[in-house]
């Protein structure tokens, strides 16, 4: 499938990875292994979105890499999915494992996820610590990451309904109260697994630097939540970088803060060994 939209294209890979492109890049693939027959020269982002994230909203972080010479790759959960891990949020983590590992990033990648896009990402290292002699290259290929908004497993009735119904006060009270019991009544098929890649995603087995993006205001990505990641890589040797805005909501933080968010964000890519394009990042700026 291709979807034109402005300057970018958006080209499947699989149905949870789709690559966002100024040009219509080949995207030939072995569909087993999710090789693409032409690997990514320029250094690569993987975006891990919010729930319910509207394209046009995508297309606008998309815009921010890929004029700056990025390539972006975007992956994203559906509610279902994300309810039901073992059918579901668990098998996109397996594709995005295979597709991280199958391919060759000349200039490596760097992570930047929002909201469930944390909990993404501890679903994929769960994957990877199963087998980590045969996934270890997918940990090196990381160069940095970015978190905005990422909310924890205690947040999860507060941040399905909110994403789901941001405006209707009342069916959002119902679905709270429906993803409190889901996750009472459902300890085993999602619970455990959501406390799972929690673990893994406080303990973290990436070692580049991360940057947090934070808000006071924010409900469900805390600053709480954040801090105590923080500081727990911070004990692993991580170098991270917090960011806290007074206002502003969850996942709208680039929204609210534009100019201040991407000279934040930039000025920890510069910090970053993306190959050559340090130079070329700063020319632009």
């Amino acid at each position: 499938m291709v979807v034109p939209n402005r300057d970018l294209t958006v080209q499947e890979i699989s149905r949870s990875l789709q690559i966002y492109s100024k040009e219509r890049r080949d995207v030939e693939k072995d569909p087993k292994t999710l090789q693409l027959k032409s690997g990514f020269e320029k250094p690569t982002v993987l975006i891990f979105a919010w729930l319910n994230a509207k394209h046009k909203h995508l297309v606008k972080y998309a815009n921010l890499y890929t004029d700056q010479g990025f390539e972006v790759v975007v992956t994203q959960l559906t509610p279902w999915q994300l309810l039901w891990p073992v059918k579901g949020s668990q098998l996109v983590a397996a594709d995005i494992v295979k597709f991280l590992k199958n391919n060759e990033f000349r200039n490596g990648v760097i992570f930047h996820g929002f909201s469930v896009g944390g909990y993404l990402w501890g679903e994929c290292m769960v994957h990877i610590a199963r087998d980590l002699q045969n996934y270890q290259i997918v940990l090196d290929r990381v160069r940095g990451q970015i978190w905005d908004s990422a909310a924890d497993i205690t947040e999860i009735p507060e941040g399905v309904p909110r994403a789901l119904f941001p405006r209707n006060p009342t069916l959002r009270a119902a679905l709270r109260k429906y993803m409190i019991y889901h996750m009472k009544a459902f300890h085993e098929p999602a619970t455990s697994h959501y406390i799972r890649s929690s673990q893994m995603f406080h303990t973290n087995m990436l070692r580049c630097p991360a940057l947090f993006l934070v808000s006071k205001t924010d409900p469900v990505g805390t600053v709480e939540a954040n801090t105590r990641v923080k500081d727990s890589w911070e004990s692993n040797g991580v170098k991270c970088t917090f960011k806290c805005w007074d206002r502003s909501p969850h996942v709208g933080h680039f929204r609210k803060h534009t100019e201040e968010y991407t000279e934040i964000l930039f000025s920890h890519i510069r910090q970053l060994d993306m190959g050559g394009h340090k130079q070329a990042l700063r020319a632009k700026l």
